[in-house]
């Protein structure tokens, strides 16, 4: 074999080499993001110390999301309703049923209800529901149809993808310091 032809076989294995590697980094990132987007979509949802009947309250006696979950506008995270107004009613209805006996054992032992977190963003991220309840988003735009589920699961994955796709569709910022604190 001539010295020639020896340089020009060379660089094609170190190329398919290159091309292998940033094949394999590429097949990674999507399966991480994969990842990240199946599980918010197919989390099973958070098993909560009392089981909510969002279709009666929401649903069927058509309280507003905020009469539970008042922090909506104020604070970064809606919250879960005090003990205290879910006693405002079920102190005198519904007493004998299982789950409010439940809130009732929670308000004999002074201790508050401890609801798991079902629409938790990374903490790098800045969200406020005020901004977009000023936008006139109504809440089943990232929560879907709670009040016809009988056990809330998250149905959005609330990734950034799918952030950027509302804000791209809405016409709203998608300046990376919008969110990104």
């Amino acid at each position: 074999m001539s010295h020639e032809s020896q340089k020009t076989s060379a660089p094609w294995p170190k190329r398919l080499i290159r091309l292998a590697v940033l094949g394999y980094f590429v097949l990674f990132a999507l399966l991480v993001v994969a990842t990240g987007f199946l599980r918010g979509f197919f989390t099973p949802p958070a098993s909560q110390p009392i089981a909510f009947p969002h279709t009666v309250h929401a649903d069927k006696l058509g309280l507003a999301c905020d009469f539970c979950h008042s922090g909506v506008e104020q604070e970064a995270s809606a919250g879960a309703p005090a003990l205290s107004l879910c006693l405002s009613c079920h102190n005198s209805i519904a007493t004998d049923r299982p789950e409010i006996k439940k809130l009732l054992e929670y308000e004999r032992r002074g201790e508050p209800v401890r609801w798991e977190r079902l629409h938790a963003l990374p903490s790098f991220i800045h969200f406020t529901h005020q901004r977009h309840i000023q936008a006139k988003l109504t809440c089943d735009a990232c929560h879907g149809a709670v009040e016809q589920m009988a056990e809330v699961r998250r149905v959005r994955s609330l990734d950034m993808g799918w952030c950027v796709s509302c804000h791209r569709e809405k016409g709203a910022s998608r300046d990376c310091a919008t969110c990104h604190k």
